[in-house]
């Protein structure tokens, strides 16, 4: 790459600076990858927009792209194998989609012509200062779990602060989408995944948390190491407050290890009872003995766990102090994150009651997509009737499953292939029954069944076991592709399939 355009490149850190004609390929038309082409062609760049899909929605966002001015847009697999020229000459920036692998060959290819690669956050962060509009200060969460219900309540605590405040990034709103509203925010609580960081490199939040980390996207990321790498990137820069668990020690490495704006801070959150400098429990109360002026002697209460729900795991009140800390480093008072606390609504598929059915709790956490997620649910709960596997995204089951093996009554597998998962129940729960759900008819080695039927076999299988006082508990501790369309259709096939359970006995009655 030449050092004109190295300079140019460096030069664009605002909405007002010179885009134009700007040589842009951007990489997948889903969320992230439409907002980016869309704002980048609002920039004035010239883009060309590459996906391996060509079906009715990609199809549909095609049209609209050139519709607005995309110079080119390219849908199909022969597409993605390699750089494509913008205008017939060079594409001075890539930016991806963030499940878009380094390994990818067109990502390779631009790696190693020198080309730089940003992801769409990148670009929302340059973007983010614009003449006329307010510029929101950034809060940003990452995570192996829990960085949606966190990024939620820190939008829930902001807002009852009387801040305009939204949760963007990971968690549905593109982040480039809350840049460009009308009228601008004062904090975006940004929800970042270890792809999203991996692509990042200029961002300078105020307050930063890593909540935990887990084995997990190894086959995106070539090693654990990488993704413990590109995690710990959410504290670089950070000006206010990096906010660490203080249960995981990986995390306050992350913290000790970053290289912050001077006069930045190492704040902790513990369920436990709080040292200085950290926000913990006490006696059921939520406390912060971080954000005040004697915080060696006293402590702020921020609301009760009890605010939280009728089930409250651990791991929520993690994510609940975590939040808090962010929050407080903006300079939120504690009433307003009660109040945020209180008003939060928990998303679907979270450690979800469905029902309560002859004494036995049915609970959906389909969003429990890695063995992490699943030990925390696993926790909360005993015994357990555990509806398990799907895609495992090449982790690792042993510690999970000889880590809650005494709570576990039987477990009931589905998914195309969870010879991972059955193994480990194999070696490290050999005496807990385990039946298998068949994954239906299969076609190339994919499965073809119907993922609603699968889960009603799984469901007719827990009923069969689970007695009064037992909790049947679908945590899957893996992806859902193999079976369903993502983890809310996998969700709302269990909850549905319950539904029908409850309602049998009277029907037949």
């Amino acid at each position: 790459m030449t050092g004109t355009n190295s300079s140019r490149l460096e030069s664009l850190v605002s909405w007002d600076a010179d885009w134009a004609g700007l040589r842009v390929v951007v990489t997948g038309i889903g969320l992230s990858g439409f907002s980016a082409a869309d704002t980048l062609i609002e920039l004035g760049a010239r883009v060309v927009l590459v996906d391996a899909r060509e079906n009715e929605e990609t199809l549909a966002k095609a049209d609209t792209l050139r519709i607005v001015g995309a110079h080119e847009v390219l849908l199909g697999q022969e597409h993605t194998a390699a750089l494509p020229l913008v205008g017939g000459e060079p594409a001075e920036l890539v930016v991806t989609s963030p499940g878009w692998s380094p390994q990818q060959p067109l990502l390779a290819e631009a790696a190693r012509a020198g080309i730089p690669i940003w992801g769409d956050v990148e670009l929302a962060w340059r973007v983010r200062h614009r003449a006329g509009r307010r510029t929101a200060d950034w809060l940003t969460i990452t995570g192996t779990n829990g960085k949606t219900t966190t990024v939620g309540l820190a939008e829930s605590m902001l807002q009852a602060a009387g801040l305009r405040a939204i949760a963007a990034g990971n968690v549905g709103t593109p982040v480039l989408d809350a840049i460009r509203d009308p009228v601008g925010y004062d904090v975006i609580a940004v929800e970042l995944s270890s792809f999203q960081l991996h692509w990042s490199s200029s961002l300078s939040p105020l307050a930063s948390v890593c909540l935990n980390v887990a084995q997990d996207h190894v086959d995106w990321h070539g090693s654990f190491e990488n993704y413990l790498a590109d995690k710990a990137k959410v504290y670089a820069n950070t000006q206010i407050a990096c906010v660490y668990n203080a249960e995981q020690r990986e995390t306050e490495a992350m913290v000790e290890e970053a290289d912050v704006v001077e006069g930045c801070r190492a704040v902790g959150f513990t369920t436990g009872i709080p040292a200085v400098s950290m926000l913990g429990v006490v006696n059921g109360l939520l406390v912060d003995r971080a954000f005040i002026e004697d915080r060696r002697r006293s402590a702020a209460e921020l609301g009760a766990v009890s605010d939280l729900g009728d089930v409250v795991p651990r791991h929520l009140v993690a994510n609940a102090l975590a939040a808090a800390a962010l929050v407080r480093a903006y300079g939120v008072e504690p009433a307003a994150v009660q109040a945020g606390i209180r008003n939060f609504q928990h998303g679907a598929h979270r450690i979800q009651q469905v029902a309560t059915i002859e004494g036995v709790r049915w609970i959906n956490d389909s969003k429990a997509t890695n063995p992490h997620a699943a030990a925390a649910s696993l926790s909360a709960f005993d015994p357990v009737v555990w509806i398990a596997g799907g895609l495992s995204k090449g982790v690792d089951y042993d510690a999970l499953v000889s880590g809650h093996a005494g709570r576990l009554k039987a477990v009931v597998l589905i998914g195309r292939d969870s010879s991972g998962l059955l193994g480990s129940l194999q070696r490290h729960a050999p005496d807990v029954p385990v039946i298998s759900v068949p994954p239906g008819e299969t076609e190339n080695g994919q499965a073809t069944g119907n993922g609603e039927e699968v889960m009603a076999g799984a469901v007719a299988a827990a009923a069969r076991i689970a007695a009064d006082g037992d909790t049947v508990l679908m945590a899957p501790a893996s992806a859902s592709m193999d079976q369903f369309t993502s983890y809310a259709h996998r969700g709302d096939a269990f909850i549905e399939a319950v539904r029908r359970l409850e309602e049998g006995p009277a029907q037949e009655r």
